[in-house]
This record gives structure tokens, sequence and C-alpha cells, in this order.
């Protein structure tokens, strides 16, 4: 069974700073690499940064320079460091494995976690 447990979230000012943490089976975590999306009010789910299981990172433009993943495979842990906090980047965070076809990564599964709401007030 599929388990993603996302927590870290909460309210901050505009430049400040979060760190997320995602806690996920071990099952799926060791050989899989593992993304962070967020959803924002009325937009759909976007992909924010990915993992790979040996520790090669990519990010949305949006982010790039501000967010950083990583992952403590010790702990089947993945994280997300987000600095300089936009109001934009207000949204419910989500962490899933993924796949990565021509290209672009995908959600591997259909079930998500609870999500933890991070909000940005300017």
């Amino acid at each position: 069974q599929v388990q993603l447990v996302e927590s870290g979230g909460g309210l901050v000012q505009a430049g400040g700073s979060l760190r997320l943490s995602c806690a996920a089976s071990g099952s799926i975590f060791s050989v899989n690499a593992m993304g962070w999306y967020r959803q924002a009010p009325g937009k759909q789910r976007e992909l924010v940064a990915a993992i790979s299981s040996g520790g090669k990172t990519n990010y949305a433009d949006s982010v790039k320079g501000r967010f950083t993943i990583s992952r403590d495979n010790a702990k089947n842990t993945v994280y997300l460091q987000m600095n300089s906090l936009k109001p934009e980047d207000t949204a419910v965070y989500y962490c899933n494995a993924v796949t990565l076809m021509a290209g672009s990564y995908y959600p591997l599964f259909g079930s998500w976690g609870q999500g933890t709401q991070v909000t940005v007030s300017s």
C-alpha cells in the first residue's frame, strides 16, 4: 500500500522560507524518482521539482534558484526547501513517486496524500 505523508507547510510572509517533508513507503521510495507538486485554487496540479533515485534534480522555471529538492534514502523522506517565497507560491503541496517518459515526469500513483498547505502573504 502506497503511503505518502506531507508536512511542514504554514503561513509565511513574502521572502520567507519553509521546509516541506514527505515520508514515503519504503517499498516505493528506494527505487523511484520523487517529485513535489502543488495545486493552487482554481488551477491544475503542477510539478515543481523532481529528484531521481540517484539525486539528479529538475525544477520548474518558476521555482529555479529558490527551491531545493533533496532526499534521505535512509529515512525514506524527500524534502523541499523553499526560500524567497512569493504570494504566487501559495498552494497545497503534494509529493508522489514520479516516472520519466519522453523527457517529462509524470506521477506514478493515482492516489495522493493529504498535502500540506503553504500560504505566502504579501
